[in-house]
């Protein structure tokens, strides 16, 4: 079965938020992008303590496509180390998990076992 991920990315501003998900999407390096508007940052980068409002994309993909997925990312993003994590979806609505994977590259929907 291919492993289904989401991918949590942070951005500076809407216009870059919304840049990368539909480039990943209309891509189909991902299903889907949402974006999640004000979460408040508090972090630390090159020796301070930084207190950031941005925005969070919750991407849907696939564990395969995440190479190709992060270097797009990085090609569209403002910041010199952006977020970039994928975590497994173990378990999820087989519809749905069938649906993220028709509509990423390779493009077909597996059986998935419960």
């Amino acid at each position: 079965m291919a492993e289904t991920l989401i991918v949590f990315v942070t951005a500076s501003r809407d216009e870059e938020a919304l840049r990368i998900a539909r480039a990943v999407v209309e891509e189909k390096l991902a299903a889907c992008a949402g974006i999640i508007p004000s979460i408040r940052s508090i972090y630390r980068w090159k020796g301070e303590i930084c207190d950031t409002e941005e925005l969070l994309l919750i991407i849907k993909s696939r564990y395969e496509l995440f190479p190709a997925l992060q270097q797009r990312i990085k090609q569209l993003h403002s910041y010199e180390v952006p977020e970039i994590i994928g975590i497994p979806i173990r378990v999820g609505s087989e519809d749905y998990l069938n649906w993220l994977l028709e509509n990423t590259l390779g493009g077909r929907a597996l059986d998935i076992e419960q």
